[in-house]
């Protein structure tokens, strides 16, 4: 038993531990703070006195999900800079148009600030629209990859200002998918370059979208190889193996079938093939790139089994599903097959090759069925979307297989793994 002195000190002891965890456990019950807040907090320094042009939309809010559109507007009533002008990319500024929807110049309604369309006639910013502008910030949050416009829409962004002397402002936000899961070669072949594969990224890219403006611009990525005035606000408190259930933020849907922060880790997963409109992905049914399923399924219970069975695809787990979308693909027709659940985000098992696993043992049970015979006009859309067609030709040659040398071709290069690493923010 501890008496006296000893005592004392063994309770001094115990609370000066107490004291370390719970300032450690305080530490880590902090949201991460994103650029807006960290600009907020700085009183606007990059900003003051200047003409100011935000491009933005519903996903540009602090964590208690005020609008940074009506952050500035309130900070521009002070005085402190002038709101000039605001830029809506595809779904526009306040998320109010359907996705692949032209978005209409105007004013925006609760503001009053001029608004003109990045998806319209143009998605670049042109010189009568950077008239009057002196700076130009961008807010957006990505969902981690490559395919998804928001990213595309930063470069031409950064092109369209480069072109005008106009500096930007890029407010970091976190990669829900985390900063270190890279998936798929960063090689666009050419005739294989869209908006939805604009820039020689790898697919999944694992970076922040203030990581990704810094490599376009000092890697000369950007079209013509211009290079723009470029400052990025850090977040604090991000780091590389924190995935958006860590950060402690509120999610805003990026876009209507990406309702949640989950949803970022299915897009990559089934997007590609959903391309194709063979299988259904889960589009217009309640699990939007949860799922690869069709009507001649007979036995989504046996390819469950197969695909859980696979050491491959460690990580995950699919169950049988059956369901009819109400919209979209396959609408009222039903659909048969599997469920992916991604049970341990950690997992080396590339998202990106789930879905022609899944095709695999689809083909292996029924062999009459050909995922990959698609529309002339779909295939060419899914190629763009992987930027190349060799992978596609590859599994189709080897029967519906996934290859040794499918892995080996969608593997980033070490070239590309080194540059990356110049550009990396946390």
């Amino acid at each position: 038993m501890l008496r006296g002195a000893s005592f004392r000190g063994a309770v001094r002891r115990i609370a000066a531990v107490a004291v370390v965890v719970f300032a450690a456990l305080q530490v880590a019950a902090q949201p991460v703070k994103t650029g807006i807040e960290v600009l907020r907090d700085s009183g606007f320094e990059l900003l003051k006195g200047k003409r100011v042009g935000l491009v933005t939309n519903p996903t540009g809010v602090d964590s208690r999900l005020v609008s940074t559109i009506d952050i500035l507007d309130s900070a521009a009533q002070t005085g402190l800079f002038c709101l000039v002008a605001l830029y809506g990319p595809e779904h526009g500024v306040r998320g109010n148009v359907a996705a692949g929807e032209k978005i209409a110049s105007g004013r925006d309604p609760q503001s009053g600030v001029p608004l003109f369309s990045l998806y319209g006639a143009t998605r670049k910013p042109t010189a009568q629209m950077l008239e009057g502008v002196d700076v130009l910030v961008f807010d957006i949050q990505d969902i981690g990859s490559r395919s998804y416009t928001y990213i595309s829409t930063m470069g031409r962004v950064m092109e369209g200002a480069a072109e005008n002397g106009v500096p930007v402002v890029v407010l970091d936000r976190p990669n829900p998918l985390g900063g270190l899961r890279v998936e798929g070669c960063e090689t666009i072949a050419p005739g294989f370059s869209s908006f939805v594969s604009a820039y020689p990224v790898p697919y999944v890219h694992g970076m922040t979208v203030g990581e990704l403006a810094r490599m376009l611009n000092g890697q000369k990525m950007l079209r013509g190889g211009v290079h723009c005035q470029l400052e990025v606000v850090p977040m604090e408190g991000w780091r590389r193996d924190m995935i958006w259930t860590d950060c402690r933020l509120p999610w805003v849907p990026t876009s209507p079938h990406i309702p949640t922060a989950e949803s970022a880790f299915y897009y990559p997963a089934t997007g590609t093939v959903g391309e194709l409109g063979t299988l259904n992905i889960g589009v217009g049914y309640t699990l939007p790139f949860q799922t690869l399923a069709a009507p001649w399924v007979a036995d989504p219970e046996t390819l469950c089994q197969r695909l859980n069975a696979m050491p491959e695809l460690a990580g995950f787990r699919f169950r049988p599903i059956h369901y009819r979308p109400m919209y979209g693909s396959g609408k009222e027709a039903e659909q048969h097959g599997v469920q992916i659940y991604l049970c341990d985000p950690s997992t080396p098992a590339q998202l990106t090759l789930v879905p022609f696993y899944v095709i695999q043992e689809m083909v292996r049970m029924y062999p009459d069925h050909k995922p990959m015979a698609a529309a002339e006009s779909r295939v060419a859309m899914f190629d763009k979307v992987l930027g190349t067609d060799r992978m596609r030709r590859a599994f189709v040659a080897a029967g519906y297989r996934v290859t040794p040398e499918m892995r080996t071709l969608w593997h980033p290069s070490d070239g590309f793994l080194a540059v990356r690493e110049q550009y990396l923010l946390y």
